[in-house]
């Protein structure tokens, strides 16, 4: 080996080692406990669940509909607890029903009202939003119209989202034969009416839900065509959520890591948890999302042709075609179920819209 005037070896021309003599210069000492801690890059070790929540509450958009959704929340669970009116509770002055209550502009007391007050010195409780045409309080029946609504919604939503993931994630995973028969099925409810089938049922089942739901107060108030309308949502409205879920996992299960994953022997239901269905987050909550004020629409609409909440049990839908008769005199009747739906709607799309870029791991860099 020939060396080089600084004492380097000189390397060989056809050699694919480094010329250690161009390196002469440069100082190979050992680094100092203080340079090695400047090179050291770490982050905090999170779960899926926390970086994503983190990343949404940067989300203001996002952050502020759910601080609208909360507070909306919170109104139709403790305001009833301090309004003396009942949704279907007709005024009453001193035991007498009240006549001239009806259709009272908002924070506005009847003639009988004022002259009780007037007479014993007593503060009534305002009607905020004023009366309907029947002298009830609107702003209860509002409140609790924003409740039967929102539960109508979450529960479709809740029953929509079990079904679909479920259903999907098995027809995709298993695929061949089974995912055949399965997707042919949901094309056959897919094609189905629903709106006619929720007549249908509120027809058919009337005579047979009534003797079950006598007993239980709740289910006796919504009536036969909610208890409808919820069997519906079970039986159609997950077929979207299905397609999907199946669409999303096609795709991600022909990933290199789900692979990796079967090739070490990984069961299959750690693989959907842990590599696909994170994967499919994105997804799963815009279309929840979604599902809820679809849901609201469509009980609202229902309710609006008058096959929705049993009476007296008030919607914002049925709120709606109540205050469609006096359009032209009382317009405000129609403006305050009709803006808490916007509300509702606008207020879970842009949630959803948070929770997807929050969520989606293709989304973190």
């Amino acid at each position: 080996m020939t060396y080089a005037e600084n004492g380097m070896p000189q390397k060989n021309p056809l050699s694919a080692q480094i010329d250690l003599s161009k390196f002469s210069t440069v100082d190979f000492t050992p680094a100092t406990e203080e340079e090695k801690k400047q090179q050291e890059v770490m982050g905090e070790s999170v779960s899926f669940f926390k970086d994503g929540c983190r990343r949404l509450m940067k989300n203001k958009l996002a952050v502020g509909s759910l601080i609208v959704l909360v507070l909306l929340v919170l109104t139709i669970i403790f305001v009833p607890m301090f309004v003396p009116y009942g949704y279907e509770e007709i005024i009453q002055v001193d035991g007498r029903r009240d006549k001239t209550a009806a259709n009272l502009t908002p924070f506005q007391w009847s003639e009988r009202e004022s002259q009780y007050m007037e007479e014993t010195g007593e503060k009534l409780f305002p009607h905020i939003l004023g009366t309907d045409n029947m002298g009830r309080d609107y702003f209860i029946r509002v409140v609790y119209g924003t409740r039967v609504s929102l539960a109508v919604g979450l529960v479709a939503s809740v029953m929509v989202l079990i079904i679909g993931l479920l259903y999907g994630s098995i027809a995709a995973w298993c695929g061949g034969t089974v995912d055949l028969i399965m997707m042919r099925l949901v094309d056959i409810i897919y094609s189905l009416p629903d709106t006619l089938l929720i007549i249908l049922l509120s027809v058919v089942l009337q005579e047979t839900l009534d003797p079950l739901i006598s007993g239980v107060s709740f289910l006796k108030d919504l009536g036969t065509n909610m208890i409808a309308l919820f069997i519906v949502f079970a039986l159609l409205y997950w077929v979207s959520m299905a397609r999907l879920v199946r669409g999303q996992i096609l795709t991600i299960k022909q990933n290199e890591y789900v692979l990796a994953a079967r090739t070490i022997g990984t069961p299959s239901g750690r693989i959907l948890r842990k590599h696909i269905l994170p994967n499919c987050l994105s997804v799963i909550f815009i279309s929840v999302a979604l599902q809820i004020p679809s849901a609201i629409f469509t009980e609202s609409y229902l309710s609006f042709l008058g096959i929705g909440v049993k009476v007296p049990m008030p919607s914002l839908g049925s709120l709606a075609n109540e205050a469609r008769d006096g359009l032209s005199s009382y317009p405000l009747k129609l403006v305050f179920p009709a803006v808490v739906i916007c509300l509702i709607v606008l207020a879970f799309n842009l949630l959803g819209d948070g929770l997807r870029d929050a969520f989606d791991p293709k989304l973190k860099r």
